[in-house]
């Protein structure tokens, strides 16, 4: 029998698991582009930001939480909560409303921000909070980082987390896609919440080169800032699949396949990434026939332009003869 304290093993048991989740990141390659990311998820403890959560189960959901009586059941809360998955933190009737994201899909996102010292950021879709730790954690100053959400439930409990680890950023009650005026400028905005196009005010309270990182359909593009009107950039190869931003109106996420298209199209990845990025803009039949043509393209090829208050999508070039517009 062991003759540590309970609390003294979940801690163990926690340092452990955290180590496990970094190897399994650091294997995947997802902060190759920065690995000074490696140091922030081996110091922020995931499982302070997700007290409890929801595992699917048999016919609904199944409650994972932190102070169950059982010790057993507490161990396995916290191998969850450093599993590299997403985590069902926030349910009502059924619908998921928020979450913690998969850590490695975390990682290529925060490498990809490519943030620097003295960098402010805004965070899009405060979440547990967690996200927004490891932000403060690699910059080195809570005040650099302000994450903002639309649900006062959810940025009270993100304080509430950030507190406990240690961390004290800046958390806004408000709508996402109207930014933080009051923080602005910003050298980084990183949204953690499904869009369906790029909002206006981002832009005005970002830096000229200031890069935008967010998710659209199931991707994720990366824009730089040209100046307050104007932003250009490409989508990462890597899928992602987000909460939609409350407030927003459109996720921008896939419509079923239409008829008529063939079975390896209707189960295609990147075809259905197409019929997300061209929802409002290009009829599915001509998306198809576009991506037949183009052969199969997958997400890297496409991007985004914003320019005088317009939004559009692109295949290969932003002058090219594939464009299509998004959502106002």
């Amino acid at each position: 029998m062991s003759g540590h304290a309970p609390g003294t093993e979940l801690e163990d048991l926690a340092a452990s698991a955290r180590a496990a989740l970094v190897r399994r990141i650091e294997l995947s390659g997802a902060w190759a582009a920065d690995p000074i990311w490696r140091e922030a998820f081996a110091a922020v403890p995931r499982h302070l930001f997700v007290p409890y959560y929801y595992v699917g189960v048999a016919g609904g959901y199944e409650r994972r939480w932190g102070e169950n009586p059982d010790p057993a059941a507490r161990a396995r809360w916290l191998r969850g909560a450093y599993a590299d998955e997403p985590l069902a933190t926030r349910l009502r009737d059924g619908e998921l409303l928020s979450s913690s994201s998969q850590p490695s899909l975390m990682a290529v996102m925060l490498a990809e921000l490519g943030v620097r010292s003295g960098d402010r950021v805004l965070e899009i879709g405060a979440g547990t909070g967690y996200n927004a730790a490891l932000l403060a954690h690699r910059l080195g100053d809570d005040d650099l980082v302000t994450t903002v959400d639309l649900e006062p439930e959810i940025t009270e409990s993100a304080r509430r987390h950030l507190a406990a680890a240690g961390y004290r950023p800046v958390v806004v009650t408000g709508d996402g896609a109207r930014g933080v005026p009051g923080r602005a400028p910003f050298d980084r905005i990183i949204a953690t919440c499904a869009l369906s196009s790029i909002p206006g005010a981002w832009l005005a309270q970002s830096r000229p080169g200031a890069r935008i990182l967010t998710p659209l359909a199931t991707g994720l593009v990366a824009l730089t800032v040209r100046d307050a009107e104007r932003a250009e950039g490409r989508f990462l190869h890597t899928p992602a699949y987000f909460v939609p931003l409350r407030g927003q109106g459109g996720t921008g996420s896939a419509s079923p396949p239409p008829d008529g298209v063939p079975a390896r199209a209707r189960e295609s990845d990147s075809f259905r990434f197409l019929l997300g990025l061209t929802r409002d803009g290009l009829d599915p039949h001509e998306g198809y026939a576009l991506w037949e043509r183009e052969g199969e393209p997958h997400r890297e090829r496409y991007g985004i332009t914003v320019s005088g208050g317009r939004a559009w999508a692109w295949l290969d070039d932003p002058q090219g003869p594939y464009a299509w517009p998004l959502p106002a």
